[in-house]
């Protein structure tokens, strides 16, 4: 049975107790991360945390304990979950309070919840590729924010579900700014070129990584919007999160990219990124 925390509390989900005033449930006033969990230690826990901090200080949101006191929570719940691949879940809601859309104005104290749970890594995407479908960003434009607001991303995912698709790529007056749950990242002639990381887009802390692989590899990045047109056009084209890694794209809106297989640049970042990890699990 999986165990959760709340409140300073590691407890099973049938004693699991959250209001019905919680303002996450209301209005999505919260932040949230994901952390990826591989051979039973944290992945990059440090980059992720900070982010909860920095999306909660955008919302004027106080989170009750320290960085390390998170992580800290974050490995008891890896380990108290038994999980060896898999991710943490952590989220931070402003607290219950009767239901008004400006803030409470009585001390209400914030609540902090997480889980940790088994998932594999996604062999077959990884190495197969995916195909994904263009959507329109009609996003609010604090998207830097990794707050519970989603039900845009949540219409984006299911048009492309529909679509038999793994992903939807938005399309902000003409120009790719991300994925629904993911980055995006085009290659033409050997360069890899992605939307800078402003107001328009997460900062993905994947993201991040393959910026810095590609400079340890000696492949050249431009950190700019591309076209709608442009992206058509790539040589090849891959996704980025915590939970797909480093995944090919071979098909937008049904037509081949490139080959209509996995890149050579994708493959090399593929292969840099499994360095990072375990490699019992890189193998898996």
């Amino acid at each position: 049975m999986t165990i959760y925390f709340i409140d300073g509390q590691f407890t099973k989900k049938d004693s699991l107790n959250i209001s019905i005033d919680d303002r996450g449930y209301y209005f999505g006033d919260g932040v949230y991360e994901v952390v990826k969990v591989y051979d039973g230690e944290l992945f990059t826990a440090e980059e992720h945390i900070e982010r909860l901090f920095q999306s909660a200080s955008k919302i004027k949101l106080a989170i009750p304990y320290s960085e390390q006191q998170l992580i800290d929570i974050a490995k008891e719940l890896v380990k108290a979950n038994d999980v060896k691949t898999g991710h943490v879940y952590m989220q931070v809601t402003r607290g219950a309070s009767p239901r008004v859309h400006q803030f409470p104005e009585l001390a209400v104290t914030p609540v902090v919840t997480g889980y940790a749970i088994h998932s594999p890594r996604p062999i077959k995407n990884i190495e197969g590729g995916v195909s994904v479908k263009t959507v329109e960003d009609v996003r609010w434009l604090r998207c830097d924010i990794k707050s519970l607001n989603l039900l845009a991303n949540v219409l984006a995912k299911q048009e492309a579900h529909e679509a038999d698709c793994t992903e939807a790529i938005f399309i902000r007056d003409g120009v790719v700014t991300e994925g629904s749950s993911s980055n995006a990242f085009g290659v033409k002639d050997g360069v890899v070129i992605t939307h800078p990381a402003t107001n328009l887009i997460l900062n993905g802390i994947t993201r991040r990584v393959v910026l810095e692989l590609c400079k340890e590899l000696g492949i050249s990045v431009e950190e700019r919007g591309f076209t709608h047109d442009e992206m058509n056009e790539m040589d090849e084209f891959f996704i980025t999160s915590t939970t797909s890694e480093i995944t090919p794209v071979v098909n937008i809106d049904g037509k081949a990219v490139g080959s209509g297989t996995p890149g050579d640049v994708t493959k090399k970042l593929q292969e840099a990124f499994a360095r990072q990890i375990p490699l019992s699990v890189a193998r898996d």
